[in-house]
């Protein structure tokens, strides 16, 4: 299988044109990934592709769950980032504890938003899962209030299912 990269240039102002481009994303991630067990390597594709393929992010990337309470910094886009966080704390701990997606408008109305980039503004984070047990997350941050909603999430969600999906090859 081939992989090439599109070169669109994405709308977010629909739900429409957002279905659009996470079809895109979906068919160009599935070509990235074919064949490829690596998880770091898939991890580093993931997160370039999403970063450098979707407007208004600031910042995309992975948490692994290195203990049961800590998350640890894995593959990303963006500037340098919080390296550790604990299980249910910031958006990306509380994803852990709840084992399903959040999306937040306004990372400052967040209580115990953990502030890696003080330019960002709304958060989206994804839990990645292995054999039913949740083992991360893909975060996603932008410089933009409310860039993020339940399209994204479902649409970033479908991405990872793919991810996901080889771990069991």
């Amino acid at each position: 299988m081939t992989f090439h990269l599109s070169e669109t240039a994405y709308g977010t102002d629909t739900p429409e044109a957002k279905q659009t481009m996470y079809a895109d994303l979906r068919s160009q991630l599935t070509g990235l990934v074919h064949g490829e067990t690596d998880w770091i390597a898939n991890t580093a594709n993931f997160s370039s592709l999403v970063f450098n393929t979707m407007p208004g992010l600031n910042w995309a990337g992975f948490y692994f769950l290195k203990t049961q309470d800590e998350l640890v910094l894995g593959p990303f886009q963006g500037k340098p980032a919080c390296i550790r966080i604990k299980r249910g704390r910031g958006v990306c701990g509380t994803t852990v504890e709840k084992g399903e997606a959040i999306v937040v408008a306004d990372v400052h109305e967040f209580p115990g938003h953990i502030a890696c980039d003080v330019n960002s503004r709304s958060e989206l984070v994804v839990p990645v899962f292995a054999k039913g047990e949740i083992i991360g997350v893909f975060d996603l941050d932008s410089p933009l209030p409310n860039r993020f909603d339940a399209v994204d999430a479902e649409g970033i969600g479908s991405l990872v299912k793919i991810l996901e999906q080889t771990l069991e090859s």
